[in-house]
């Protein structure tokens, strides 16, 4: 049994999950996590999946996606991780205003000096107004406090608005 990562990339069109998980579940890999999106008319796919086929055997049975030359598909055999322990509290992390570089790094900046983790972020731009949404696991022992202090300092230099809310633990 092999643990893989597959990513698949390219300019959108109907029927690419479908037909992504249909050459998998023939390979007989289980779907285990995934995330899909749309960016701008492209289209991002990350799986983990688990089975006995290998990432050389499933590029291969992916290649006809890639046919075209409009998407790019990966494989690559992934170690098993051991289970993580508990986090501290989860948040979600927003910030909006106007665009500009460098509001991503600033901001996540941040969270990791207190040790937190980003476990999905999103981002939209929509004229010159840029939303990031982010999910955020914090150690039990970071000083959510001071990290809300130094979110709402960068915001200001910025000229971004920044706010963290603890997650109930029925909304992710």
């Amino acid at each position: 049994m092999t643990l893989q990562a597959i990513t698949v990339i390219g300019h959108d069109r109907p029927g690419i999950i479908a037909e992504t998980t249909r050459v998998l579940a023939d390979l007989g890999l289980n779907l285990e996590d995934s995330t899909m999106t749309l960016l701008r008319g492209h289209f991002a796919m990350m799986l983990i999946c688990e089975g006995p086929a290998g990432s050389a055997e499933t590029e291969d049975a992916l290649a006809g996606l890639t046919a075209d030359g409009s998407l790019i598909v990966t494989a690559r055999e992934i170690p098993e991780e051991p289970k993580q322990g508990a986090v501290g509290v989860s948040y979600v992390l927003t910030v909006h205003g106007g665009d500009r570089p460098g509001i991503v790094s600033r901001v996540v900046g941040e969270v990791a000096r207190v040790g937190g983790n980003i476990t999905d972020l999103t981002t939209r731009l929509a004229g010159d107004l840029y939303l990031l949404v982010a999910e955020v696991d914090l150690p039990a022992t970071a000083d959510v406090g001071t990290l809300e202090q130094s979110l709402t300092r960068v915001g200001a230099e910025l000229g971004v608005g920044v706010t963290l809310r603890e997650v109930e633990s029925d909304e992710l």
